[in-house]
């Protein structure tokens, strides 16, 4: 979709894309050339884009049905149905089931960094060569929220963590448990016949 917004603008080669988005993004995401190539290709195969020339100074520019498709990614409300994975919180949530000292020492690490990143983002926002770059400046906004959000879900952790002490070594060596099988046919296979001696 990002593409085809800057394709919306007017016709670009791969290239141009590329430069024209990581500008836009002030590289925060930067692109693979390779992979704007790809995304161009489907789009094409889809009917969204149209190019003209040949080699990799092909010229593309978005078509009707491109267009339509632009206009209701922007209309689309954006919903988190599936949240995406967080891998810090696969790691809060695989500490806190066996390590304090290790759970502990997450937070205060990954608490460290998210606030250097939110000054490293407060500071770019200041700079006044940008001020003025719209577009920038809203990204710069979200990033910093997000990492304000961070901040505050790492002090939450750490006040949970204090008023529910995690177990130390919890379900290290235990062995994961197994279904158990209440049929009658289970009950027979699970024990030898009672043996009777004889007189």
């Amino acid at each position: 979709m990002s593409l085809l917004a800057l394709l919306d603008e007017g016709p670009r080669y791969g290239l141009q894309l590329k430069q024209q988005f990581d500008a836009r993004t002030g590289d925060i995401w930067p692109l693979n050339v390779g992979q704007v190539y790809t995304t161009l290709a489907r789009l094409e195969r889809d009917g969204m884009v149209a190019a003209s020339g040949d080699g990799t100074q092909r010229t593309y520019r978005i078509t009707d049905r491109g267009r339509a498709q632009l206009t209701a990614w922007f209309e689309q409300p954006e919903r988190d149905t599936t949240p995406a994975r967080d891998e810090l919180v696969l790691k809060l949530i695989l500490a806190a089931a066996r390590d304090p000292d290790r759970l502990a020492a997450v937070i205060r690490s990954e608490r460290k960094a998210a606030v250097e990143t939110l000054q490293e983002y407060t500071r770019l926002k200041r700079d006044p060569a940008d001020a003025t770059d719209l577009g920038w400046l809203l990204l710069l906004d979200s990033l910093i929220f997000k990492a304000e959000s961070r901040i505050r879900w790492l002090d939450a952790a750490r006040t949970r963590m204090s008023h529910q002490p995690v177990p130390s070594g919890a379900g290290a060596d235990s062995a994961p448990s197994t279904p158990t099988d209440t049929s009658p046919g289970a009950a027979m296979a699970g024990h030898e016949p009672a043996r009777q001696d004889t007189p």
